[in-house]
């Protein structure tokens, strides 16, 4: 027997599937969602625009355009979300820990691997398709944990959750370009993968889900919910955001040397972005809990397109760089932080993993050629990325107006859900 609880917020009316009435308290408080994801966006990408921006200046291997390095991290990042529906039928058969295991080697061993690549189709192979499938095991095999432990606050939880990335793109950022200065590309990427297996293997003995309790479905497609406008609408809000937030994501280090800066700055830039979204996150988490899941994820969406076309367009010192980087990484990776609760609330948990695999596999698509636009967006004279700025800005303008459909549908909802009261 479930419980069917509709919660109705000051905009929004969500229904929720619950556990049993026998599973459905942990410490007191009910457990209201079983798969729930919190964020992606791995810091290790703002690490990347640390590695492009050394591949382009010291064209490191001669005959490979920008355009083919830009491929590489776009390849990474797809990865991440075209196998998910793998990864999630992996979990389901094998459990939480043994996906992550393998996440674990293939993520070391692609670090390793590119740390000795004298070709780029080599870097291709390794920091490109083995890193994204490495992280996509450890990610799509881990997002549905968090939640599990949570049932009030879900908001703020996933957003303490995802400043996590924020916190380790931080760190990736001025480690990595530290490394290559003082030592050298190679190295570089091997202390990174001690360090980083180091830490998943700590992870993946601590960590803990509770699906025996919970038993979520854990499907990969229901391609019946393709019909549904709210996933469409939900898609493509992700799609044109992922565009904004993969252009800004490897563009930064970049940018800040074609005005002159020089590496390390560009560096402190990408650290600075995730320091703001590891700001930013929780505060949208808890707002979202206050005024509305749809309201705030609109708003945050709204501002990083602002910021994008009215502070990084004047990006023509570091100081105005500087400031771009905090203010808008506190809004970019909304898109990433908020995607499962909007799906949870559109579709309930039932529905949520199948809802999750079809916008991963749509998500893909940019995620592999965002940059690769964004490289090809560059003027060749100064200022070099004001295309690219302005472009990224109307993306997530574009995608913040696609949610507003779906936000008169939730208030519709609950006012006719206030008159049967």
């Amino acid at each position: 027997m479930t419980v069917l609880q509709t919660c109705a917020s000051d905009d929004e009316t969500t229904e929720y599937l619950e556990t049993p009435a026998s599973e459905e308290t942990l410490d007191g408080i009910g457990v209201e969602e079983q798969l729930q994801p919190d964020e992606h966006d791995g810091g290790y990408g703002w690490a990347f625009g640390v590695y492009l921006t050394h591949y382009i200046s010291t064209n490191a291997f001669p005959g490979t355009s920008e355009i083919a390095y830009s491929f590489i991290g776009g390849l990474s990042q797809s990865q991440i979300l075209l196998i998910a529906p793998l990864v999630t039928h992996a979990t389901r058969v094998f459990g939480t820990k043994p996906p992550l295991v393998v996440g674990a080697v293939m993520e070391a061993g692609a670090l390793i691997g590119a740390s000795f690549a004298k070709q780029s189709w080599q870097l291709f192979l390794s920091q490109g398709l083995l890193f994204g499938w490495g992280c996509s095991f450890l990610y799509i095999g881990t997002i549905g944990i968090i939640p599990q432990w949570f049932a009030r606050r879900k908001g703020i939880a996933n957003g303490i959750a995802a400043a996590g990335s924020g916190i380790g793109g931080l760190i990736y950022s001025l480690s990595t370009e530290a490394m290559i200065s003082n030592i050298n590309v190679a190295w570089a990427f091997r202390i990174t993968a001690i360090c980083t297996a180091a830490v998943n293997i700590i992870c993946i003995i601590l960590i803990k889900d509770r699906n025996k309790h919970i038993q979520p479905t854990q499907n990969a497609f229901d391609l019946g919910l393709v019909r549904r406008p709210e996933l469409l609408l939900i898609s493509t809000w992700m799609f044109l955001s992922i565009i904004g937030y993969t252009c800004v994501l490897f563009s930064l280090p970049d940018n800040a040397v074609r005005i002159g800066l020089t590496a390390h700055q560009g560096s402190v830039l990408g650290a600075l972005a995730n320091l703001g979204m590891a700001i930013g996150r929780p505060i949208v988490g808890y707002f979202s809990d206050r005024v509305g899941r749809l309201n705030m994820v609109i708003s945050a969406t709204l501002l990083a397109g602002i910021w994008c076309l009215c502070l990084w367009t004047s990006g023509t010192s570091y100081s105005a760089l500087l400031a771009f980087s905090i203010l808008g990484g506190t809004t970019v990776g909304t898109c990433w932080a908020m995607v499962g609760p909007m799906l949870a609330d559109a579709f309930g948990m039932k529905l949520l993993p199948s809802a999750l695999s079809i916008v991963w596999t749509i998500s893909a698509v940019p995620s592999a050629f965002a940059e690769a636009m964004a490289l090809g967006l560059r003027r060749p004279q100064a200022p070099v990325y004001l295309d690219v700025q302005i472009f990224s800005g109307c993306m997530f303008i574009g995608a913040a107006l696609f949610l507003v459909p779906l936000r008169f549908k939730k208030r519709i909802e609950a006012m006719v859900l206030s008159e049967k009261q």
